[in-house]
């Protein structure tokens, strides 16, 4: 290997360390681009028509997703309190029914009689105290978000000289396709937030009624995690339907069927109707590639990484559409 080999190899290491180092510095920065473009889609479509400067667009835009907030906080809030407080006394219960039906299914007998008794609910509940005592840990992510929203907010008050300063670090030759690179990426990752935004709304709202209407407990509860764990296709609704199971089981094994009928019609008009007919437009990912990626990012990085794989795997697509597709592949000879 020659010197010049030799030290390319070097810096690709090092580079390949501190990438790593610097991991968390880096998500955070990433999901402060994501939320940056999320303020970005409503603020650009209010300087196009109404022709306000981007700092009033944008000031507008932070009052109606605070107003917006408070309401939803008002209007719901004091249900999902009361609804938790349920949870908390129907886990007990629903544990007690588990072990019930384990103990009548020949299959499960072995496995009921080996549940050690430290998983009963008097030795759960301390634990699950301390739990939450450890809660406390939290504030460093709470400070991170933070940090992320107020990066966000300046990247979004003023992007085009971000996108300039990106542009500038590029080689001369390249600088044209790095910036049609960048639009591409927004478009691509603006669109997804849009879809993903309706489809989990219309999720929630789906969930809600279709639970209401069967007379399930917790029905807002249950419906409003189901349209949050949207966000993470394949892995998150699939969890969220064990809520809505789990409580529909105490009152009848019948019932407990019905929301799970439910949950796959919704699960699959989300997946193959909706999802599809929003994002047709921009990038519509694999699920595959979405769980793979899920799974390698939430190894690495826990949760934080699974709730920002999809968006940036959603960037990498196009980065590979562009460049290696594109620039590489259809030009191989």
């Amino acid at each position: 290997m020659n010197p010049r080999n030799l030290l390319i190899s070097l810096s690709l290491i090092v580079l390949a360390l501190l990438i790593w180092q610097l991991r968390w510095v880096l998500l955070v920065l990433f999901g402060a681009v994501v939320l940056a473009v999320a303020l970005d889609v409503p603020v650009k479509p209010l300087i196009v028509r109404w022709r306000i400067p981007r700092p009033l667009a944008l000031l507008i835009v932070l009052l109606m997703v605070l107003i917006a907030g408070l309401v939803i906080v008002q209007v719901l809030l004091p249900q999902l309190i009361t609804q938790f407080e349920q949870l908390t006394t129907l886990l007990p219960s629903l544990f007690a029914t588990f072990r019930t039906l384990l103990a009548n299914q020949p299959l499960f007998a072995d496995l009921e009689s080996n549940l050690p008794d430290q998983f009963s609910w008097e030795r759960i509940q301390p634990v699950g105290f301390q739990l939450l005592g450890v809660a406390g840990g939290a504030a460093n992510g709470v400070v991170q978000v933070m940090l992320m929203s107020l990066l966000a907010v300046l990247l979004a008050l003023d992007p085009t000289s971000h996108r300039r300063m990106v542009i500038a670090l590029t080689p001369r030759p390249a600088r044209t396709s790095v910036a049609e690179l960048l639009d591409q990426c927004r478009k691509a990752l603006g669109g997804w937030l849009a879809g993903m935004t309706l489809s989990a709304s219309a999720v929630f709202l789906l969930t809600w009624a279709g639970l209401a209407a069967l007379g399930v407990p917790l029905a807002l509860l249950s419906a409003l995690v189901c349209g949050l764990l949207t966000f993470v296709p394949t892995i998150g609704p699939t969890a969220a339907t064990l809520l809505p199971m789990g409580v529909s089981l105490l009152i009848s094994p019948g019932l407990m069927l019905q929301v799970l009928v439910l949950r796959l019609v919704l699960q699959n008009l989300e997946a193959f109707v909706l999802t599809p007919l929003l994002l047709r437009r921009t990038v519509n990912l694999l699920p595959t590639v979405a769980l793979t990626s899920q799974l390698s990012l939430g190894a690495l990085l826990g949760l934080p990484g699974v709730l920002l794989a999809l968006p940036l795997v959603v960037v990498l697509q196009v980065g590979i559409e562009q460049v290696v597709v594109r620039e590489v592949m259809d030009r191989w000879t």
